[in-house]
């Protein structure tokens, strides 16, 4: 029973990475009809951003300490981060220490910018070229941000280090009287991950914009027709699912350390989930992410690759090929989407 808690925690950690994705990439398809392959970049930007501001706050000038010597007697220098002159040494070491979640702050801006400049100034060229066009042409600009990231950043893994107060493991056996213990960090990932979806559907359910945009994701020229500026409104959706997309690189850095190729590494996956999830749905998205991370945890198993080796790299593959065959459309996808 610890076994498979752990596994169905492992997967609940992995999907919530999915679930992220896909329900931006979801939010692109279903509003503006763009097969986006730059969202994983957008992912692997978010995650760049927490490294940019962990190098700013740890930005340093040299001091002498005469506390402490060398070994001709004479004060050695130290080297002091700015924060923590300005701030102390208390206030200014938890800031550096708070880095990524911090970077959340730097990250909205930041994303829902690059979002909004992709969309005016590259994606709305090809609203109307077939999907093929968008694929080409997006997939060529995720190539031109991830050589981008990796001229900046070097080739290697960063460490982005979760809060000291983040960075242990949790005993949840200990309610229930079992032994099992898990990273505190991917529970914070995790539950952070259902925040941000839940911001997500009450912001298009429950505001007046939101509703415009489901309404316009159901029929757009009825409501251009009626005199609202739809394509405006889904530029901003644009904006917000990339800076979605931003937010789970942001948390994902202390699991997983940034490198340059992160965002292709989950693009495919992801693009996997919103086709079994169904194209345009937002929930189908989220509920797939969920599943396939959870099937792929227990693929991961000794047992699982001892039995059916390499099951563990293409149990997600295998679970879209039955679904699509048996279910064109996806889980929750729209009667008639993929269907012809």
């Amino acid at each position: 029973m610890d076994s498979f808690l752990l596994q169905i925690l492992n997967g609940l950690d992995k999907g919530s990475a999915y679930a992220l994705i896909a329900l931006g990439l979801t939010l692109i398809f279903g509003t503006l009809g763009v097969v986006n392959f730059a969202h994983g970049a957008l992912f692997m930007i978010g995650a760049f951003c927490a490294v940019t501001l962990q190098r700013i706050l740890s930005l340093s000038y040299t001091v002498e300490d005469p506390t402490q010597k060398d070994f001709l007697g004479n004060p050695l220098k130290v080297q002091t981060p700015y924060v923590e002159s300005w701030f102390g040494p208390n206030v200014g070491g938890a800031i550096i220490d708070w880095a990524v979640p911090l970077a959340i702050l730097l990250a909205i801006p930041v994303m829902v910018l690059l979002g909004l400049a992709m969309e005016r100034g590259l994606i709305k060229h090809f609203y109307k070229r077939p999907h093929a066009d968008q694929i080409l042409v997006t997939f060529g600009l995720a190539i031109v941000l991830q050589e981008i990231i990796k001229y900046y950043f070097g080739a290697n893994p960063i460490q982005t280090p979760a809060p000291d107060a983040l960075s242990g493991v949790a005993n949840l056996g200990a309610v229930i009287g079992m032994d099992l213990v898990y990273p505190i960090w991917r529970i914070v990932y995790f539950c952070f991950a259902a925040l941000i979806i839940f911001g997500v559907f009450a912001f298009l359910q429950f505001t007046t914009f939101g509703m415009v945009v489901r309404a316009g994701m159901a029929d757009r020229e009825t409501v251009g027709l009626l005199g609202i500026n739809i394509d405006r409104r889904f530029a901003i959706m644009f904006g917000v699912a990339a800076a979605v997309a931003g937010l789970a690189g942001v948390m994902y850095g202390p699991i997983n350390p940034p490198n340059y190729h992160m965002g292709m590494d989950f693009l495919v996956l992801s693009f996997v989930v919103v086709v079994v999830g169904g194209m345009g749905s937002l929930p189908g998205a989220v509920l797939a992410g969920f599943i396939l991370g959870i099937l792929e945890s227990f693929a991961s198993t000794t047992w699982a690759t001892t039995t059916i080796p390499g099951i563990n790299q293409i149990i997600i593959y295998l679970v879209a090929i039955i679904v699509l065959l048996t279910r064109p459309r996806g889980l929750m996808g729209r009667k008639g989407v993929m269907e012809d």
